[in-house]
């Protein structure tokens, strides 16, 4: 049996670079490198597989099977002994492959002559790019040296691919990060946009992968990890007194940090060959490779940390950190794994666009871009590692799709788009100051969505009539610590000056469920958007609650005061709050402060419970505002971060329209201001079925209410009415159909 001890592996790695170094083409090096790695694990065949596109491996490269099967063998991802290593990313270590279930023989190479198997996944920070096998005829076990020596040939051949040295002619030779890619992600924001790519981190590139003295690569591990180690115990010092849920991730560094089994296994790594950078980028790798697989919350955040750690190690051993020379292009459009709330806001309205590996729809970032009217795409896999700063990129936010270096048939279409989009707002502009009336003489209030400063300027220049919904969270989850009573009066006062009398109604902190403060320790549950959130958060904790009444009845100083309540799901709740500004009115008196001139107090109806509130609820509350979002996901059952089931479900069908009439109607009868806030009060044919059916004040997004207002100034609410009704009677399950057909005929 034999082993490959740590000589040959450092002396297979020295071939390696040399090959590397060589001016030669993408094909002979692959060749080459097939040749010197069977040559030294003494067996009779070495092949490298690669991806030519998501689904299919293709033979790139061999020593022992038959030449003519080069660039023609080709697998299906899960197909046979090599497809099961690509689509697990495991090893498989057969001494009898035929007997192996899933085993596929493959007539055109040969291979019947060989029994042994032993298959390694080429992988890169947890991309699979293909599959590293080595056969031989003697049936064996391969030993654990002779795994780890392929295992370490894969990375190098990973790192190479993604350096360009193996491009050569076909798709699976084809040069990384050139071709056309496009990326289908979930909608965060719609909109837009076209430009070039911004990496929030960009990616740090090994080159000096081995090296002929680990005495001194091992000093360098040593050094860097001293100083990675210093840098958290620093943090840890800053963070002394602060939330528990800070502390715990910065010690669960600091544990990692002083790992032995980590810093052993990158110190074996370099005693058989590599470069310090190559061990920490070879550990990163089976970190993120681990992370895909493992559905246990707990362990993936472990195994993120690990590699988050990872990758601060590297930024140190090889001097690329985030400041990389690179200038940020006039047309940005951001791109990361995810990004805080604080770091989005440093880059402001600079940005065309941003698309997020990671993130959900009701995310930080998401909100953040909602305030700021930029396009945004979260869910958009592999997305950090296909792009480069510079790239060309446009985002299309509607769709939910991002085209990376888009060839000319898709940027003219895009840009055709694009065009017409800035058409329709041309023609919105003309009728900015114009009221939503409709051709039977209903006029339907417009009101904004706003939740930062930058949001008001949209205020005269939408046509919108006043702020429908200012999401107060936003001020507490782009800092670090909570903020002062003075600082949130202070900001509320400008609000309320930007509004120049237009109505604004302040939502008070709606937090917990995808909005968890980075000074709070967030709660494990099972369902958070059922959990502690919201309301319930200020009634558990009414200090929180007290002091942002406090701010909003200072900022008014006599003004207006508009005032609601996120999230009561039963008539307690919202007397329990109500309640709460009593006290903080009484305070406010007693100190001698300006008492608002008119206080309105109100609730979001986000709850089907809610809708069913005694009839004295309907009296006391002042004004309700439909919080459509949560109310739909609730209604239907069907989680708005579920991409299997959020589309599932039409806001047209006639059982959410019919339980929305139930509630026009309860506030009908109490004479109770009633709106509707969320996305579908955005889109125009939803907006003008909810107009139709009583809702006559809608709440969106500034650049919805051009097009919302076009529509309903050119429809018939009771010939729309009628066609609901129709749609009703004739059973159907959605009403779109024909309230489609009223349209096309009008």
């Amino acid at each position: 049996m034999v082993q490959t001890t740590e000589s040959e592996s450092r002396k297979l790695l020295g071939r390696l670079r040399d090959t590397m170094a060589e001016d030669a083409a993408g094909q002979a090096r692959l060749d080459k490198i097939t040749h010197l790695t069977a040559d030294s694990m003494k067996t009779e065949v070495c092949s490298v597989y690669l991806f030519r596109d998501e689904d299919t491996l293709e033979l790139c490269a061999t020593e022992g099977l038959k030449p003519e099967a080069v660039h023609q063998t080709r697998m299906r991802l899960g197909e046979g002994l090599v497809g099961r290593v690509a689509r697990t990313s495991n090893v498989i270590n057969a001494a009898d492959a035929p007997s192996e279930k899933g085993f596929r023989f493959m007539p055109e190479t040969g291979e019947e002559i060989y029994s042994s198997f032993l298959g390694v996944p080429i992988q890169r920070l947890g991309e699979t790019l293909g599959v590293l096998v080595v056969q031989s005829k003697q049936a064996r076990q391969f030993t654990a040296d002779e795994t780890y020596a392929l295992e370490v040939v894969a990375m190098v051949l990973a790192e190479m691919t993604e350096l360009g040295a193996f491009a050569g002619e076909g798709a699976a030779l084809s040069a990384r990060h050139q071709h056309q890619v496009v990326v289908r992600g979930t909608t965060g924001q719609e909109g837009s946009a076209e430009g070039h790519v911004w990496l929030h981190e960009p990616r740090v590139v090994v080159t000096n992968l081995v090296s002929d003295d680990p005495e001194r690569e091992l000093e360098r591990l040593h050094e860097a990890v001293e100083r990675l180690r210093v840098g958290v115990d620093q943090m840890l010092e800053g963070a002394v007194g602060g939330d528990n849920d800070q502390l715990q991730v910065l010690e669960a560094y600091r544990m990692f940090a002083n790992s032995k089994s980590w810093m052993r296994r990158m110190e074996e790594d370099i005693q058989r060959g590599l470069s310090a950078e190559a061990a920490v980028e070879k550990e990163q790798s089976t970190a993120r490779s681990r992370m895909a697989q493992v559905t246990d919350n707990y362990l993936r955040e472990r195994l993120s940390d690990l590699d988050d750690l990872s990758n601060r190690l590297l930024r140190l051993l090889s001097g690329q950190g985030s400041e990389t020379g690179a200038e940020l292009p006039d047309d940005p459009i951001l791109v990361a794994r995810n990004i805080g709330p604080a770091e989005l806001l440093d880059y402001g309205r600079s940005l065309k666009g941003v698309v997020l590996e990671e993130g959900s729809v009701g995310s930080h970032a998401a909100i953040v871009a909602r305030a700021l009217a930029i396009p945004l795409v979260v869910h958009a896999g592999r997305i950090t590692t296909e792009a480069l700063n510079g790239d060309h990129i446009m985002v299309d936010g509607d769709q939910g799709l991002v085209h990376l270096r888009p060839d000319d048939t898709v940027v003219t279409a895009f840009r055709d788009k694009m065009a017409m989009q800035a058409e329709a707002q041309e023609r919105y502009a003309s009728i900015r100051d114009k009221p939503a009336e409709t051709l039977c003489g209903k006029t339907i209030s417009l009101m904004m969505n706003a939740g930062l400063m930058a949001d008001l300027p949209s205020l005269q220049g939408s046509g919108a009539q006043g702020v429908g919904l200012f999401r107060t969270e936003l001020q507490f989850l782009v800092r670090n610590k909570m903020p002062k009573r003075s600082e949130l009066s202070a900001l509320y006062a400008r609000v309320l000056d930007a509004a120049q009398g237009q109505r604004v109604v302040f939502r008070t902190l709606d937090i917990g469920s995808d909005k968890v403060l980075p000074y709070m320790k967030p709660n494990d549950e099972p369902n958070p958007a059922l959990g502690w959130r919201a309301i319930r958060v200020g009634l558990d904790k009414p200090g929180v609650m007290r002091m942002q009444l406090q701010a909003l009845l200072r900022a008014a100083n006599g003004r207006p005061l508009s005032v609601m309540f996120p999230f009561v799901a039963q008539f307690e709740e919202f007397r329990a709050a109500r309640a709460e500004m009593d006290k903080a009115i009484a305070r406010e008196e007693k100190l001698g402060h300006v008492l608002p001139e008119r206080l309105e107090i109100g609730a979001m109806l986000e709850t089907p419970s809610l809708a069913y509130a005694p009839d004295q609820f309907f009296d006391e509350v002042e004004f309700l505002s439909i919080g459509g979002n949560d109310l739909k996901q609730f209604f239907f059952a069907a989680d708005r971060e579920n991409e299997r089931v959020r589309r599932r479900y039409d806001t047209l069908n006639v059982s959410f329209l019919t339980f929305l009439e139930q509630i026009v109607a309860r506030c009908k009868n109490t004479n109770t201001q009633l709106s509707f806030c969320g996305e579908d009060a955005g889109r125009p044919v939803e907006a003008l079925c909810l107009a139709a059916i009583g809702l006559h004040s809608l709440s969106m997004r500034p650049a919805s209410i051009g097009p919302v207002k076009h529509l309903l100034r050119r429809s018939d609410l009771n010939a729309v009415k009628a066609a609901i009704n129709e749609a009703r009677e004739r059973g159907d399950q959605s009403v779109r159909g024909a309230v489609m057909d009223y349209l096309r005929s009008a």
